[in-house]
């Protein structure tokens, strides 16, 4: 459940009436339920909580258990796979925790370690991040797993790929600039491939070398670095702190929103809605993270309590268009963070 309380938070840009549309209602608890909950502990296995993506994600995560009466302790690993190994085998080592909340930088190293929480029959939910071999896919890939609430990598390089298509008819011939978040990555890989093969020949990447490190600035520093070396490019794809970077740029030489150069983006940050509905942006391929951590934590607490699993959820399925957000449909988007 989520609270009014929750609404009010600085950065988690959610209404009442987006909420209800993803079954989030607003309770109370009797004295002697709350009682009974009391003794549910999460541990919350966060990427990296100095991150704006993240923050409505644990939002919504700590807000979901405190209304059931559990308590989230929250692992910061800051974007090391070494330190988020090391803390979750102490979870499991520790013995204190009911329920575990995976959000993995690395899609394979944790599963290991799933597997034993499991074996000690802690209840296990894998939000955001893929758990598993295939980037493909959606569906449960640990046995076991109590629910698996991500985005796909592939289905979102896939939308990108079309949605830069679509973006590249505008122009007699097409020159696409491409960013990284982190090159290398097992998302960024299979973003990539998938952006790829969508693409096919209806337009050519003449630069793919610039990485945002999911962050504004260094989006800003890459688009400035690729445009300088190919001032043909026309249309831009990255994630939305990459686009933002995109927009800042264009702008300070005064080619935002000029049809010069669209951008075809993923993320449905609160600047994605704006510039998408606005024309800046071309198009955008949603992510919903405060949904993903409602539905973990709640996934979680029922599994806790009833042993029931729900196996794989999508946290776009009730977004219009399944989550792509074009001039059409923009204004019917909540947006849950800011990039």
């Amino acid at each position: 459940m989520v609270t009014k309380a929750m609404l009010r938070k600085p950065g988690v840009y959610l209404c009442a009436a987006a909420l209800m549309s993803l079954g989030l209602t607003f309770a109370s608890s009797t004295p002697s339920q709350a009682a009974a909950k009391k003794h549910i502990k999460i541990a919350f296995m966060s990427f990296a909580v100095n991150n704006p993506y993240d923050a409505p994600m644990l939002a919504a995560a700590q807000t979901t258990a405190a209304a059931d009466g559990a308590k989230l302790v929250v692992f910061d690993a800051n974007n090391s796979p070494t330190a988020q190994y090391t803390q979750l085998q102490s979870v499991i080592d520790s013995g204190g925790y009911q329920g575990i909340i995976t959000q993995p930088i690395e899609n394979t190293n944790l599963i290991p370690l799933v597997k034993q929480a499991i074996k000690k029959k802690i209840k296990v939910v894998n939000i955001d991040q893929i758990l598993g071999a295939s980037a493909s896919t959606g569906a449960v890939q640990v046995k076991g797993l109590s629910a698996n609430v991500v985005f796909v990598p592939t289905t979102i390089g896939t939308s990108l790929g079309q949605q830069a298509t679509l973006a590249c008819k505008t122009f007699t011939t097409c020159n696409i600039g491409y960013l990284y978040n982190i090159q290398g990555s097992t998302v960024d890989n299979a973003v990539h491939s998938a952006f790829t093969k969508a693409l096919g020949s209806a337009g050519t990447v003449v630069n793919d070398s610039g990485q945002t490190y999911f962050n504004v600035p260094d989006g800003q520093t890459a688009v400035s670095t690729e445009l300088t070396a190919d001032p043909d490019i026309n249309v831009i794809v990255a994630a939305d702190q990459g686009c933002v970077g995109a927009q800042n740029y264009l702008t300070s030489i005064s080619e935002y929103n000029t049809g010069k150069v669209l951008l075809v983006c993923w993320g449905a940050s609160y600047e994605a809605q704006q510039g998408v509905e606005a024309g800046g942006w071309f198009s955008d391929t949603a992510q919903a993270p405060a949904s993903e951590g409602q539905l973990g934590v709640a996934a979680l607490i029922k599994a806790i309590k009833t042993g029931k699993n729900s196996g794989a959820l999508d946290p776009v399925a009730s977004e219009p268009d399944h989550g792509l957000l074009t001039k059409s449909d923009a204004k019917q988007f909540t947006p849950q963070w800011t990039a």
